[in-house]
């Protein structure tokens, strides 16, 4: 059908960064349209973000008569995104109002020059006293100052397929207590249920930071305390034995074959067959992974409708190396409603991300995308608690999440770790020859700004 509200969709599909392409040269002029750039799932099958900022767009032209809103939704995998985003906002005429922004990105678009400060916005708008501390503090700069407003955030756990456990002779209420125990699981999946892939750690560089947040970082964190950056040092670090145990975690599930084929764990396509085929496929065991796959099966907007999914996989906290305390690890990220500092509608990107982000939009976002509620009232309504099947012990994770570094340097640091995983997954490099190397291109890549933990 089509929609009545004077909506305006701009690229129904970007594919990949190199393609930019130019928003218009008359649309930056338009003093009632403001541009909406956000990323859209690779399968795009996948319209749960689409559905609900289209929701959000006809509501903001609705109330404010007159005005447009152009969408952007940029089809790309997330490395892809990143350089196409960063590609459109470095210019007046292709830059968008309003952009979504992964927050670990948030601090090198700072130094940059890329992106507004919205401190005499938020400092006005009663809402942002609904926001946790932590959500606050998601997309400020080293400056002091606020360069967003979280929509959401996340954590990361295991996932596991009960029906294949059970032909495994494995626990349905599974809790493995360190990293053996998720390896000795794998390989009994392996000996017991021939034709499943035992296991799924996101790794190398075609994933990006899926693989490097989701897959290497829930193990590093999981080896003692700044394993890579000290904050009391104000310096990354290198020569790490838990760096090391992490590649050696990852050379034993590919080298004995527990994981998917080597040439579909480095594609960039692993995240959408993971939670489009291998999972609802049953074809795959132990997954970790995060909090929001649930989205995917849902029947309005999932790529693949699986109604059978919440009574089939059950979660489990990843566990730390040894099982020292607390005994599990969870990574916590998000992404951010942001303003490009050449964003020819400012007062406009400004109305609508209060839309985004008013109590109403924000619980609608959070059901549909199971998303972890970052505002207080959100948090404590019945229909955010009962939105998805597992949000209670992905919520629970939070009080032990962790960060990534918030520093500008911290993407072209987080490609060197994808560098490292991939040497090491293909069979390029032994751990200690990919974790030597990775020191190297740190210290490259940051100057002195170095310490040695070995």
């Amino acid at each position: 059908m089509r929609p009545t509200a004077p909506l305006i969709l701009l690229a129904a599909a970007v594919v990949a960064a190199g393609t930019l392409t130019a928003c218009g040269s008359g649309s930056g002029s338009d003093k009632n349209t403001v541009k909406v750039a956000f990323i859209k799932d690779t399968n795009g099958k996948v319209t749960v973000r689409d559905d609900y900022v289209r929701l959000v767009a006809r509501q903001f032209e609705k109330n404010h008569p007159g005005k447009k809103v152009r969408l952007i939704p940029v089809q790309a995998s997330e490395n892809d995104y990143y350089t196409k985003i960063q590609q459109m906002m470095r210019s007046p005429r292709t830059a968008p109002d309003v952009v979504y922004a992964d927050t670990f990105l948030v601090n090198s678009d700072i130094k940059a020059g890329l992106l507004r400060p919205l401190d005499d916005r938020l400092g006005t708008w009663d809402d942002w006293r609904q926001f946790e501390p932590a959500a606050q503090a998601a997309a400020k700069g080293q400056d002091g100052r606020t360069y967003g407003v979280p929509d959401g955030t996340d954590t990361r756990g295991l996932w596991f397929n009960k029906k294949i456990f059970k032909k495994a002779g494995l626990p349905a209420d599974w809790r493995p207590r360190d990293w053996a125990a998720v390896l000795d699981a794998a390989r009994t999946i392996k000996r017991k249920v021939p034709g499943v892939i035992p296991l799924n750690v996101f790794t190398g560089k075609g994933a990006g930071e899926a693989a490097v947040m989701q897959g290497f970082e829930m193990l590093l964190y999981g080896t003692g305390e700044h394993q890579l950056y000290d904050p009391g040092a104000e310096k990354w670090v290198t020569g790490t034995k838990g760096f090391k145990d992490s590649l050696r975690f990852l050379d034993t599930v590919y080298q004995e074959k527990l994981g998917p084929d080597v040439s579909d764990a480095l594609s960039p396509n692993i995240q959408t067959q993971v939670a489009a085929e291998l999972l609802p496929e049953e074809k795959l065991a132990i997954d970790l992974d995060g909090s929001w796959l649930g989205q995917q099966w849902q029947k309005t907007g999932g790529g693949n409708p699986w109604p059978a999914w919440s009574a089939t996989l059950g979660q489990a906290p990843f566990p730390t190396q040894h099982g020292t305390p607390p005994g599990k690890v969870s990574l916590a990220g998000g992404w951010t409603w942001s303003v490009p500092q050449k964003s020819r509608q400012p007062e406009l990107a400004w109305k609508l991300i209060k839309t985004f982000q008013s109590k109403r939009n924000a619980l609608e976002w959070c059901v549909r995308g199971a998303q972890i509620a970052v505002r207080k009232d959100v948090a404590a309504d019945p229909r955010y608690r009962t939105s998805v099947p597992g949000i209670g012990f992905f919520t629970g994770l939070v009080k032990i999440s962790q960060y990534r570094p918030a520093l500008p340097e911290y993407p072209r640091v987080a490609s060197a770790i994808g560098e490292a995983m991939e040497a090491v997954t293909a069979g390029d490099a032994s751990p200690d020859k990919a974790a030597a190397d990775y020191d190297a291109a740190l210290t490259s890549l940051v100057g002195g700004r170095t310490v040695a933990k070995p």
